[in-house]
């Protein structure tokens, strides 16, 4: 397996090697090893979920506050997203940036994202299932989410999205400015201190 750092701290691409023959293929989509050379620390995996979106739907921008945050890493098993990761720890020097990776069932990539960043994806494809590996179970009381349409964050999402559709939840949510204003926002420092934690 493959790891490329993403320009977002704390961020990190996955490609796997991909074994096939006659009867199809064969992938270690996760392994700890190489996650946690990547990381400088073990990812504790305590919840998986599993969404299935048709075309256009955008589902995010989601984070949980810190301490402890949500890592998670993330995998698309049937068609293809595009998937975001957005910085949004005030004082990190790529706040309020994000970068995409494609995620599909064709190079099965996955994209891990550290506690505190920003976590979003548009469906490119009918029934595209996207599985998430989490470090920590849902807690709703802590679960927050940045409008995707927040134009100072600018997310693009690529034409062939086609219409989008989002939640009532995530069209309600607060812009960056609005959240950062509440203290809804993590802070750069708390998450690297909490990171060293798990080393």
């Amino acid at each position: 397996m493959q790891s490329r750092p993403l320009a977002i701290p704390g961020a990190v691409e996955f490609t796997p090697a991909q074994h096939g023959d006659e009867r199809g293929v064969f992938v270690e989509n996760f392994r700890f090893e190489p996650l946690e050379e990547a990381l400088g620390h073990p990812f504790t995996v305590r919840q998986g979920n599993t969404s299935v979106s048709r075309r256009g739907t955008v589902r995010g921008i989601h984070y949980a506050l810190v301490p402890p945050g949500q890592a998670k890493y993330v995998m698309c098993a049937k068609g293809a997203v595009l998937d975001y990761v957005i910085d949004l720890r005030v004082g990190s020097p790529a706040f309020g940036s994000w970068e995409s990776v494609l995620l599909d069932d064709v190079d099965r990539r996955a994209v891990y994202l550290a506690e505190g960043l920003g976590h979003c994806f548009v469906a490119l494809s009918d029934d595209a299932i996207v599985s998430y590996l989490v470090s920590q179970v849902f807690n709703p009381q802590r679960e927050v989410g940045i409008s995707p349409n927040d134009p100072e964050i600018g997310l693009v999402f690529p034409p062939e999205a086609g219409e989008l559709l989002l939640s009532p939840k995530d069209v309600a949510a607060p812009s960056l400015s609005e959240a950062r204003a509440n203290g809804m926002l993590p802070d750069y420092d708390e998450c690297l201190a909490y990171e060293r934690s798990l080393s």
